[in-house]
This record gives structure tokens, C-alpha cells and sequence, in this order.
């Protein structure tokens, strides 16, 4: 048995402390969610004040005798300052500022989801048994985001102890609300409920859902007009039809995926230069409060104050620092990105070059890991539209003058000749690979295949047209 017993071993761990933490939460956070954090900050410690053009910049400073390095204090104060004095928002803060963002926050109005939708017009339908009426409420919650019921009728029967006749008659109802569409089983019973709605039941298209849908999804359309005896223009016109109807009648409904971006920065050109600007309109500016440390230089203050102020003002210091790198380590970022990328600059997407994180860590003088957490979530303004900063660092494939190009120019060929190529006889991806070959862009059909899939573009069998 071996021995058993207590022992000392000695190991050594990387610890994140709590002030890293936060300057790595600065650095990685977007513009709007600085802005939150800052204020969060201002909330919970008191010597942090925003600046307003009310607030004079000139105000001296104590000494401290107690030695907690005031001076340096103030000279990161008066630092943080200057740097707001050269950035491009130095004409000062509108003085309505606060009040335009509480309006905007306000403003604001939650939307209404699916399920409130439908029992809103269930309770206004004229449906007498209340048994009934909760059967539709169960059906209604148990719909997904789609507004399909992706669970068979007689599964959720037998799970739920409810009769199926009744569960039928409960669908019937909920497949009559808007958005048409909804309560149906699949993507074939949602487009030929719409058809029904539109009093197209008995159509062309109608028949080809009802009883060809495997052969609609994959645009077999001269085996349909064999099937049917009609000619291929008849079921393309059916095929065109229908893509008109909404697949997904909850979609609406469905959280928004948009969001409003903030650049953080905007490029501009100086002297036949583009340079980049930190856009700091929505950041506060942060000082150091004056009565705080004239509290804590009067003798009268007790220990427990001053070892408060302290704390405060040491926190305060270094959120007001790490904001300070946070916003030079993205110029600095930024500038090299546009150095890289004059050509995407004059002339566009098209000519975006091979970027990777670690040449400009290089340059900028951090880890690689810093520029990774430094772009997450960043927007940069440029003459071609606004753009993540992760856009402009790609991998690239080389022309045959020798020339990097990056796989986003390549995919924007391939999206050019897709978008040129004759409909009834779309090009394949083995004569992509040639087209781009013409063009002096060697890749493989593999990839060609890859990057054609990566923009959501169907396959040539797909794409063909028969009208």
C-alpha cells in the first residue's frame, strides 16, 4: 500500500489580476461598450468625473503629503487631456449630449415577439370551448423560430394526454393567423398554405409543391415538364413563383441580427496620406477629481478616508491609463493596416492584399495575441464602406506576375463572374478555375468550390435558368 500522507509541492501559475483583467476587458470592448463600462466605473467610484466645457482644465493640483504621487496623477490627468485635445472631437462636447443619449436609450421600444402576436389574435378570434383555446396556446409555444411545429401532431398527442382531433382542429386555427404560414409542419406545407391563402390551389406551381417538391428543390425542371406536359418556360415561371413566398413565416418575428456599429475609427486623407482618426464621439472624457484630493490632503481626513481615496484614486488612475493604450494600441493598428492596404484604399475591395496579425504585431511592437484582442469587435470607416478591422487580414494566393491577392479579392472575382455569366448555362466551377486562371489568379477547383460555397453560391446546376 503506498504511503499516505500530507506533502508541501512547490508550482508556479500565471494569475490574471483583477486590474489585467479590466484592461484586457478596455482593450477587446467596442465603442458602445466602452462607453458602458465607463460608466459603470463612474457609478462606483466617485473620483472619476466626466469632463464638460463647464469644468475648468486649469484647476491646480494639491500636494499630497503623504507621498501617494499626486504629481503623477496629474500628469496622466493632463495627459488623458491632451489626448483628447488632438483627437478629432477637441471642439469639446455638445452640451445637450447626456440628454440626446437618454432620449436615444428612451426611445428604444422592445418588439413584439411571435408568440405575443398569435395570442393576441387568438384572443380576438371567435373560438367558443376554451379547451380548444388552450390547445392553440400549446401549439403556440411550442413552435420554433420559424414558426414551424417541428414535432408530429401525434407525437406531442401522446406526450401531452391531448386527443389528436382535437390537436388538428387546434392547428387549423393557428394555421388561419398571420403571418401566413404559420403552424405548418415543413417548408412544403408552409408554400402550399400561402398558395391556398392567395387562391392559388389549383396552379402550376400548386401542383409542383403538392407533388414534386424534390424535384422543385433541385431545379429538375425538363424532368417536371415531362412529368407534367408542360414546357420548361411554364415551370420555370411555376418555380419563380414560388420563390416569392415566405419560407420562414416567423422570420420577422426573429431576434434582429442587426446591430448599430460604431466605427472606432475613421480613415482619412491628409496630404495625399490616409491617416486614421479615432472616433471618440460617444466616450467620456474622465479627469480626477480635484475635492478628492484636496480631502485627501487635509490633515483632519482619518486613516480610513485616505486609505479609500486612495484606493479610488489609484483605480481611477489606471482605468483613465489603460483606456489611454487601449485607443493609441488601435491607432497604432490601424495606421499599420492602412499602410498595408493603400491599394484597397484607392481603388477597392478588389485590391485588399494578404494581411496577417503577426507582421503587424511586429511592427506595432505587441503580441500577436493584443492585435487578436485589440480588432475584436472593431469597425473601421474607409472610403469603401465600413468595415470590420478582422477584414482587412486574410490569407492570399499569389498572380502570376508574382503578386499577392488576397482570398477576399478572390472571392469577389468569383462573385463578379458569377453575377456576368449567361443564366441558361451558368458557369461551373471547373470553368471558374479557368476564368480565373485568364485573369493571371491561380487556385485550385477545390478551392474555387470553397470559397464559391463561403459566399452562399449555389452550385451551376442550381443556378440554371429555363426561362
Amino acid at each position: 500500500m503506498p504511503n499516505q500522507g500530507l506533502y508541501q509541492t512547490q508550482t508556479q501559475k500565471l494569475i490574471i489580476g483583477p486590474q489585467m483583467q479590466q484592461s484586457l476587458q478596455i482593450l477587446q470592448a467596442p465603442a458602445l461598450e466602452l462607453r458602458q463600462i465607463i460608466q459603470q466605473e463612474i457609478n462606483v467610484n466617485p473620483v472619476l468625473e466626466v469632463e464638460t466645457p463647464e469644468v475648468s482644465l486649469e484647476e491646480t493640483q494639491p500636494e499630497d503629503p503623504e507621498d501617494i504621487d499626486l504629481d503623477a496623477i496629474s500628469q496622466m490627468d493632463e495627459e488623458w487631456r491632451e489626448y483628447w485635445a488632438q483627437s478629432r472631437v477637441a471642439t469639446g462636447r455638445r452640451t445637450d449630449e447626456d440628454d440626446r443619449w437618454k432620449y436615444l436609450m428612451d426611445s428604444i421600444v422592445a418588439p413584439t415577439t411571435l408568440q405575443e402576436h398569435l395570442v393576441m389574435q387568438l384572443r380576438t378570434a371567435d373560438i367558443e370551448d376554451p379547451k380548444i383555446i388552450g390547445h392553440v396556446e400549446f401549439l403556440i409555444g411550442s413552435l420554433d423560430d420559424n414558426g414551424f411545429l417541428n414535432a408530429p401532431l401525434e407525437t406531442l398527442s401522446l406526450d401531452h394526454a391531448i386527443p389528436l382531433e382535437e390537436l388538428e382542429q387546434a392547428v387549423r386555427i393557428l394555421q388561419r393567423f398571420d403571418p401566413v404560414g404559420i403552424g405548418t409542419r415543413d417548408l412544403r406545407e408552409c408554400l402550399l398554405v400561402q398558395m391556398e391563402r392567395l387562391g392559388k390551389k389549383g396552379s402550376l406551381a400548386y401542383q409542383i409543391v403538392d407533388g414534386h417538391f424534390d424535384d422543385l428543390a433541385n431545379r429538375r425542371f425538363p424532368i417536371l415538364a415531362r412529368r407534367l406536359g408542360v414546357t420548361q418556360e411554364n415551370v420555370s415561371r411555376a418555380a419563380d413563383f414560388v420563390s416569392t413566398l415566405d419560407p420562414k413565416p416567423a422570420r420577422r418575428f426573429a431576434p434582429s441580427q442587426n446591430s448599430y456599429i460604431t466605427p472606432d475609427i475613421i480613415v482619412e486623407k491628409q496630404g495625399g496620406e490616409w491617416l486614421p482618426v479615432m472616433n471618440s464621439d460617444d466616450l467620456p472624457r474622465l479627469r480626477l477629481s480635484n475635492a478628492y484630493k484636496d480631502l485627501l490632503a487635509q490633515p483632519g481626513s482619518s486613516g480610513e478616508v485616505r486609505d479609500y481615496i486612495r484606493d479610488k484614486l489609484r483605480s481611477g488612475k489606471f482605468l483613465i491609463r489603460s483606456i489611454h493604450q487601449r485607443q493609441q494600441t488601435i491607432h497604432k493598428i490601424a495606421f499599420e493596416i492602412l499602410r498595408h492596404q493603400r491599394e484597397f484604399l484607392e481603388k477597392g475591395t478588389s485590391h485588399l492584399r494578404p494581411l496577417n496579425m503577426a507582421q503587424v504585431a511586429a511592427e506595432v511592437g505587441v503580441h500577436e495575441t493584443t492585435v487578436s484582442r485589440a480588432i475584436a469587435g472593431k469597425y473601421m470607416a474607409t472610403p469603401h464602406g465600413v468595415f470590420e478591422l478582422r477584414f482587412f487580414f486574410s490569407h492570399g494566393v499569389k498572380t502570376e506576375s508574382g503578386e499577392d491577392l488576397s482570398n477576399t479579392s478572390v472571392k469577389n472575382a468569383i462573385a463578379e463572374l458569377v453575377k456576368t455569366e449567361p443564366k441558361h448555362k451558368p458557369l461551373s466551377d471547373d470553368k471558374l478555375t479557368k476564368l480565373l486562371d485568364q485573369q493571371g489568379i491561380k487556385v485550385a477547383r477545390r478551392t474555387v468550390a470553397k470559397y464559391r460555397e463561403a459566399m452562399n453560391i449555389l452550385p451551376s446546376h442550381l443556378r440554371k435558368s429555363y426561362s
